[in-house]
């Protein structure tokens, strides 16, 4: 992995900023972050807004990716590590690997949508052409449980 594991509780400290103000906005808890590895530079920031835009794509991953690819000008993120607080799922785990990201480092392990190791490991399919490398578990409890309380809290609303 390119960061060390205190770097990477960092940036994924980060990404749960981005998941908090996901919450503040009545959205899945999801944060996301992208770090330039040649200078450690925050590239861009996402949060879920699917509740917001009706828009099934707006995944926190999806809104990071779009916003670096802006900034650097390039669909290529080579260079470059995502963090995310929740397993991407199968849509995401596709952008990342089109969009040639480097590392996945990721937060809470996802059973129903997974697509780095619950379900399946996109990441690992051979006939892809690009294998980021990734890691999971990442201030695991800390993710899981900011999803834990927002849908508890729905559930005790209705």
């Amino acid at each position: 992995m390119h960061y060390s594991d205190s770097m990477n509780q960092s940036f994924m400290q980060m990404a749960l900023d981005q998941a908090q103000l996901a919450q503040m906005h009545g959205e899945v808890p999801i944060g996301c972050i992208i770090v330039d590895n040649t200078t450690s530079e925050i590239l861009s920031v996402g949060y879920n807004e699917r509740e917001q835009t009706q828009n099934a794509i707006k995944h926190a991953e999806i809104i990071a990716i779009e916003e670096a690819c802006a900034k650097v000008g390039s669909w290529r993120l080579e260079h470059s590590s995502l963090f995310v607080t929740l397993e991407p799922c199968p849509m995401c785990a596709g952008a990342i690997i089109n969009s040639r990201i480097e590392e996945v480092v990721f937060g809470a392990f996802d059973p129903k949508a997974g697509s780095v190791g619950s379900i399946n490991n996109l990441f690992e399919e051979k006939r892809y052409n690009h294998h980021p490398d990734f890691l999971g578990g990442v201030l695991a409890d800390e993710s899981a449980s900011m999803l834990q309380n927002f849908f508890r809290e729905i559930r005790r609303k209705k």
